[in-house]
């Protein structure tokens, strides 16, 4: 008997819940509130890197963004240049990394007595050539290495290790220059007029 009166007064409670808000001691309307009613044609909303979408109930547009302006350039024309051999002077090529075949060549260079517009002319030839890889090898011709000898194994003469020392094909290829174009410079004019050295 206790039973079915526990089990009517908390169907009794919970309707009360649901009619009743408890907070306000007034009964639950089932009508929205007047600022509940407003509703909107459209909306827009920003939705990436300032992409605005406007939003209707059934279609939608998108707004984009104007593109940015283009970059401003800059041309600078350099006034030619001739290095201490008297040929076209090549690009700065600054200071090498200390241990590299770039420092290694800068070094031999200067031992030679050639000035830094060698190194210079230096730099850029064998970047055009070899990228200053010593294992570099052209898949047409065969020539090998960073001052891209033809035939590679021509680099024996400056040491056995030709083939895998950078300071080898670098004292060969300098040897190379100063036999057939007196300096770095005469190579790189002779490269840049014919398309190798």
């Amino acid at each position: 008997m206790f039973l079915p009166l526990l089990a009517t007064f908390a169907t009794a409670a919970m309707v009360l819940v649901i009619v009743v808000d408890p907070y306000s001691g007034t009964y639950a309307n089932a009508a929205p509130p007047a600022q509940w009613e407003v509703s909107q044609d459209t909306q827009s909303v920003v939705v990436a890197d300032g992409v605005a979408a406007t939003v209707s109930r059934d279609t939608y547009t998108i707004t984009e963004p104007p593109p940015p302006p283009p970059p401003v350039v800059v041309a600078q024309v350099a006034a030619p240049t001739t290095a201490s051999s008297g040929s076209a002077a090549a690009p700065a090529a600054g200071n090498p990394d200390p241990g590299s075949a770039k420092a290694t060549a800068q070094a031999m260079v200067a031992a030679r007595g050639w000035d830094t517009s060698q190194y210079n002319c230096l730099v850029s030839l064998w970047n055009k050539e070899s990228g200053w890889n010593m294992y570099a090898q052209n898949k047409s011709s065969g020539a090998y290495g960073i001052p891209q000898s033809l035939p590679g194994s021509k680099m024996a003469s400056a040491g056995a290790d030709w083939a895998t020392n950078a300071a080898t094909q670098i004292s060969w290829g300098l040897g190379y220059i100063s036999g057939r174009y007196q300096t770095p410079c005469g190579a790189w004019t002779h490269s840049q007029a014919i398309g190798w050295y």
